[in-house]
């Protein structure tokens, strides 16, 4: 029987035994690494630089973007380097790092999606407010607030986490540290602490859920109330990124927090890890990218027009 204090490293879940197939998972994980650090890069750099873009709606998209790349950031690097290396080690201090970073940039994502969902209630019900409900001051602070809530949930539940005597051993069933992982190391009545933050925090995370739906529901009678048909196809194509980001984070972290213990196993707790914590950084930017006109148009002005076309083409393959 060994605690926490006694343990040094902790060993993660390899995504398969072969050489071959971990070859295929290092070149699947690096090239969804990399268009993850292009596409919210260019859309940070794009964002950044025209100044017609330095509205409230571009600013949460710029926060969204970098909370992206800290997210994928903080996984896939050593998992890669584990791939490279034939290695399942990651330090404790690593392994708490991970927890944290991770835990910290996931919930700073949930509460900025929630804000960009004000913002969109905001400009389709109630457009003439929407200069003084969302000016510069009030966006720094909403962005600002997301950062910080992120930051103190995160702390919360690492502290709480690794605080827990680990009597279960040190292999953690997953490609990256979670805190799920963790807690089933931890000796039999230890976690229930921790267990009573996650009912608080889930609590809180109903809540901003319930302001989304909400939110969504009074758009939706204003767009449907909307005369002009051309004035309704606007309405919407400003709000379907926004809802396909938010579908696919918060379908993919349910499911993964949701699922019965009956479906639990090794394979598929590591196809659906893959999904919440790696998938929605690379494709948030093509659902923005793809959706967005006058995102397209400004990233058409900053890309010289042969890397333009080179890209095109890579996001069509």
């Amino acid at each position: 029987m060994s605690n926490s204090s006694s343990i040094s490293h902790f060993l993660l879940l390899p995504f398969a035994d072969t050489k071959q197939l971990q070859l295929l998972h290092f070149c699947l994980f690096l090239a969804t690494y990399l268009a993850a650090l292009l596409g919210n890069s260019l859309i940070i750099t794009t964002i950044a630089w025209h100044h017609h873009l330095h509205i409230p709606m571009y600013f949460f998209l710029l926060n969204l973007a970098l909370i992206d790349l800290g997210a994928i950031s903080t996984t896939v690097p050593k998992s890669l380097a584990n791939s490279l290396r034939h290695s399942r080690d990651i330090s404790y201090a690593g392994c708490a790092a991970q927890v944290f970073f991770f835990l910290f940039f996931i919930s700073a994502e949930y509460f900025l999606l929630t804000i960009m969902a004000y913002d969109r209630y905001v400009a389709i019900c109630r457009p003439l407010h929407y200069g003084t409900l969302l000016g510069r001051r009030a966006c720094a602070h909403m962005a600002a607030a997301a950062w910080a809530c992120g930051l103190l949930h995160a702390l919360l539940h690492t502290a709480s986490t690794f605080s827990l005597p680990l009597c279960q051993g040190n292999a953690v069933h997953q490609f990256f540290c979670e805190i799920p992982q963790i807690l089933k190391l931890s000796c039999s009545t230890a976690y229930l602490r921790e267990l009573w933050l996650i009912v608080v925090s889930g609590s809180l995370l109903f809540v901003c859920f319930v302001f989304i739906l909400f939110s969504y529901v009074q758009i939706l009678r204003a767009v449907l109330r909307m005369p002009s048909q051309q004035g309704r196809h606007k309405a919407f194509a400003t709000c379907l990124p926004h809802l396909a980001v938010l579908s696919l984070f918060l379908s993919t972290a349910s499911f993964a927090s949701l699922k019965p213990p009956s479906m639990s196993s090794p394979s598929l707790n590591l196809v659906v890890s893959v999904l919440y914590s790696v998938v929605p950084a690379a494709a948030n930017p093509l659902i923005y990218s793809l959706r967005n006109q006058e995102l397209k148009t400004a990233l058409s002005k900053l890309l010289p027009g042969c890397f333009q076309k080179q890209l095109a083409l890579c996001l069509l393959l």
